[in-house]
């Protein structure tokens, strides 16, 4: 990208112009993050394309990027380098893949997450759910796009599925390579207005990205013959620029969605099971095997999926897992913020006996 914005088309709003105060005015100007490296990052602006610096002090504890895709900073005037990264509107994000208990951030800023999934062997009605539950908890609008109905018979029976577990988030089907099929997501697609397409590999987000864009700004890959599914093609986030001045982030495939904490979320997406709780005869129901539990009474009844209520399990142990181990990060970054704090004013006193 080469061309310069307004923070408006980019997508600023009255949260950040409150973040400013006349200082970071004088002595630097907004700029919004779309692409990630390890000690930089590339941004847009008022001042066009520019790749800037991560000064050392704003790195968190084990050297973690503080920055991702979408998130707004302000960059020094007399040197390409963040001052300040502004609050954020909404943050999609996990806990990294494997052993590691460490929070990865996806995308920041994002209005709308497109759930991607195809109408084949990939369709998974526990990995939607676990999409689905981390949308609300970063403040994002989830809605789950269905590709590859053009080479599906029966697309209406995973619209069905996927509705049945949604609640109030929209489901579309559609030909991901056809321009045709872009209208029906142009309630989205508004101004200013930022999307981030996740899901997994070979569903078709960089083919959704590039139709979007009518451009092949992003490489995508044939089908596999064997299980319908497109090949691994992304491999960073970027944001970029459509055609009606929204703007998407395309994200890398994700074997694993890793949820971090996410009460609201599981709240949003399990309503149903919530409300369920309520009825349950004891305050303390385990909802394991106690007696007058409405939840269980509800499995036995068939109204209610025992692999919903089971994925609704499993999420909340990883929820409580992560909350812990984010209480412990940010103590430990708080540490790190008092040493860096009480190391600069060693070094202004020592500056100032010189």
């Amino acid at each position: 990208m080469s061309h310069s914005y307004s923070v408006t088309q980019l997508g600023w709003s009255a949260l950040f112009s409150q973040q400013l105060a006349l200082e970071d005015l004088q002595a630097a100007h907004p700029a919004r993050v779309v692409a990630v490296h390890r000690s930089h990052v590339d941004v847009l602006g008022e001042n066009d394309a520019a790749n800037v610096v991560i000064p050392p002090h704003l790195f968190v504890p084990e050297g973690q990027v503080p920055l991702t895709v979408g998130d707004w900073v302000l960059i020094e005037n007399v040197a390409p380098r963040v001052l300040k990264v502004l609050e954020r509107r909404s943050l999609i994000a996990r806990m990294a893949a494997g052993i590691e208990q460490r929070r990865q951030l996806i995308a920041a800023n994002v209005d709308t997450l497109l759930i991607v999934t195809s109408c084949n062997q990939d369709f998974n009605l526990s990995r939607l759910e676990r999409y689905l539950a981390v949308a609300p908890e970063g403040r994002v609008e989830p809605v789950v796009v269905l590709t590859k109905a053009d080479l599906c018979a029966n697309s209406g029976e995973f619209v069905a599925a996927a509705r049945s577990i949604s609640g109030s988030a929209q489901v579309i089907a559609l030909d991901a390579t056809s321009g045709d099929d872009v209208p029906c997501l142009e309630p989205w697609l508004t101004s200013g207005q930022t999307l981030a397409l996740a899901g997994s590999s070979g569903v078709g987000k960089s083919t959704l990205t590039n139709t979007l864009l009518g451009a092949g700004e992003q490489v995508t890959q044939s089908i596999r013959e064997d299980d319908g599914r497109g090949r691994h093609t992304t491999t960073s986030r970027q944001l970029f620029r459509l055609p009606g001045a929204a703007w998407v982030i395309d994200t890398p495939g994700m074997r694993e969605l890793k949820v971090g904490s996410i009460d609201a979320g599981l709240r949003a997406t399990y309503l149903d099971i919530e409300q369920l709780a309520e009825q349950c005869r004891f305050r303390d129901c385990d909802h394991l095997n106690a007696a007058g539990c409405a939840i269980l009474a509800a499995v036995d009844a068939g109204t209610l999926d025992r692999r919903r209520l089971d994925n609704y399990r499993k999420l909340q142990r990883e929820s409580e897992r992560a909350s812990r181990t984010l209480r412990e990060q940010r103590e430990l970054e708080r540490r790190w913020g008092r040493l860096h704090r009480n190391a600069q004013r060693v070094r202004r006193k020592d500056r100032g006996r010189s």
